[in-house]
């Protein structure tokens, strides 16, 4: 099974020292082994292993129900972690950092903003430089020797090879993943807070909640590295897959309906009903409007679908190593060069062996074309009240119709024209 693994430290000269090591033991073992040890000496305890408690509950599901994230850990040399003092914060560089907070962490790309920490600091949402993590434990030894235990958050482009979702194999980022997403891990670490950068503001989505708007960065789904897994974000719309926040959504005005639909699936629907009716050859040309008789039956429409911890210090301020005097006071001027340790995302074995024999049905149908409009037809929704889809005629060989005109939207799952 693929575990996550610390980062590889860069070069000596500008690394972020850190002494520690974070393992995670199965404590059935050990209790097989203590009993063992206890035989050999009764002088010498065996280390208890903790259990992390997850920050992190995901709206969505893992294929166990049970899956709480939840992970036994023991950080080495053991002694020398325990030996130290528990905090609630550290001050660095005149800003307060507190435990099960979210930080912004130096990585190589990082470091020149560090070297240069009076220069103005931009407030941002997102940084594709920083990683981000949630900080779990503060223990330090002295100013100069303040270090964080933490949970590690994934940009959507570092989910790795083998990442389960649902039924699928996936890698990277999703086409539902917006720009300031984050996905929550149980991947953990020790980092020296030297490397520390920013605070960080991040928020836990709730899909459900149809009113949210996400503009600060945010988490909805979780990834067990034990497992490879990643929880699962609500389906919308016909197609079933999750909301991408920075598109748009249409809510279908039917009663008996309200479903979220996706603003590209509409303009694929209404795509494939225009080179249904037209093909590669026959203009478009408006209906001609017939004045019904009193009494006639209109044409029925289609039916909807119904659709126990230590005591800990309350703060420690930190001071490079550089500084000779050991005081409680905040920290100016820590500008030292600093380099941290890369983080190595758990990855699975090599590419997937190919397959032998007939193809399934399925993988056949995959080859058709699905946009047999495209490079004849294009489309886009007018932000309109009723909405309104604008349909473009690409065909140059075609005349005698107009080239441009609007439909009303229609739901994709009720058929019912969205007001």
């Amino acid at each position: 099974m693929a575990t996550a693994r610390k980062r590889p430290r860069p070069d000596e000269d500008t690394q972020a020292e850190c002494p520690f090591t974070v393992t995670h033991p199965d404590p059935n073992e050990r209790d097989k082994k203590s009993k063992r040890r206890r035989q050999e000496s009764e002088d010498q305890p065996v280390p208890k292993i903790p259990l992390q408690a997850s920050p992190f509950s995901p709206m969505g599901k893992f294929k166990d129900p049970n899956n709480t994230m939840d992970r036994y850990y023991q950080v080495h040399p053991h002694q020398k972690w325990m030996d130290m003092t528990r905090y609630n914060s550290f001050v660095l560089n005149g800003v307060k950092y507190y435990s099960e907070g979210f930080i912004f962490v130096a990585n190589s790309s990082t470091i020149e903003r560090q070297k240069n920490p009076g220069e103005t600091r931009q407030s941002r949402q997102k940084s594709d430089d920083d990683w981000v993590a949630r900080i779990l434990e503060i223990r330090a030894s002295d100013e100069h020797h303040v270090y964080a235990r933490v949970y590690w958050m994934y940009w959507p482009d570092e989910l790795p090879q083998g990442t389960q979702e649902g039924k699928k194999s996936i890698q990277g980022r999703q086409s539902y993943h917006g720009q300031n997403e984050l996905i929550a891990s149980n991947h953990m670490d020790v980092i020296n807070v030297v490397s520390v950068t920013a605070q960080a503001t991040v928020n836990q989505w709730d899909e459900t909640n149809e009113d949210e708007v996400q503009q600060a960065l945010y988490w909805r789904q979780a990834f067990d590295v034990r497992t490879m897994e990643l929880s699962s974000a609500l389906p919308r719309c016909k197609c079933n897959r999750p909301e991408n926040p920075d598109n748009q959504l249409i809510n279908c005005t039917n009663p008996d309906c309200r479903k979220w639909l996706h603003d590209d699936c509409l303009v694929h629907e209404a795509l494939m009903k225009t080179y249904a009716r037209l093909g590669a050859d026959k203009p478009h040309k408006p209906a001609r409007v017939k004045n019904e008789e009193p009494g006639a039956g209109a044409r029925p429409l289609s039916p909807s679908e119904s659709g126990a911890a230590q005591t800990a210090q309350q703060s420690i301020d930190v001071k490079p190593e550089d500084q000779q005097t050991i005081k409680l006071a905040d920290v100016e001027g820590a500008g030292s060069s600093v380099k941290v340790d890369n983080r190595v995302v758990p990855t699975t074995g090599g590419p997937e062996p190919k397959r032998k024999g007939r193809p399934r049905k399925s993988e056949v149908a995959e080859v058709v074309n699905t946009k047999p409009y495209e490079g004849l037809f294009s489309a886009v929704i007018n932000d309109t009240s009723p909405p309104v889809v604008e349909i473009q005629d690409l065909r140059e060989n075609v005349t005698g119709g107009e080239k441009t005109w609007t439909e009303p939207v229609h739901c994709n799952l009720c058929n019912a024209e969205i007001q």
